[in-house]
């Protein structure tokens, strides 16, 4: 029995030891394990050059999966939201709402926690410049608009909290 518990212990010593090697050996090779941020350039059909296609996804972790998108003044845009969470929208909704220049991202996200009613897009506001409807786990949306004029517009998620960890840039070249 001494020996057997000896040999148990043995492997799964050697096992951890490998484990941790195993590790250290792909962080020098510069392999990573963090989930990445992708600004990748946006996507454009075959039947419609002029058209810009965007798909941004949002989890039940708080994070969008893009924190800038690139597109061209006056060019049509279709932006995809996708929730790839689980929680339904009263407990991990999630919106985008792109705002306008001038607009104080702070401030509207502030002004949009309390209009629940509304989705939290603030109805007297003219800081929005578009946005989705607010969706849960499962769950896709998509909003069509000809880009506006050339800038860097702010863009986040307006459900209460979420701004801090769900924004970006919407630049229009």
């Amino acid at each position: 029995m001494k020996v057997f518990k000896y040999s148990i212990v043995c492997i799964f010593s050697a096992l951890i030891l490998m484990n941790c090697g195993g590790k250290e050996e792909k962080k020098k090779e510069g392999f990573s394990y963090e989930k990445k941020e992708s600004t990748a350039p946006v996507e454009k059909t075959a039947e419609a050059s002029n058209e810009a296609n965007v798909v941004i996804v949002g989890d039940d972790l708080m994070k969008f999966d893009k924190s800038e998108i690139k597109v061209k003044a006056g060019q049509k845009v279709k932006i995809t939201l996708r929730h790839t969470g689980k929680l339904n929208k009263q407990v991990m909704g999630h919106n985008l709402v792109i705002l306008n220049q001038d607009a104080d991202l702070v401030a509207f996200a502030a002004k949009a926690a309390t209009a629940s009613a509304t989705e939290y897009i603030p109805e007297d506001s003219d800081d929005v410049l578009v946005h989705t409807k607010l969706i849960g786990g499962g769950e896709t949306t998509v909003i069509e608009f000809d880009a506006p004029a050339i800038g860097t517009y702010d863009f986040l998620c307006s459900f209460p909290g979420h701004y801090a960890m769900m924004k970006g840039k919407f630049i229009v070249e």
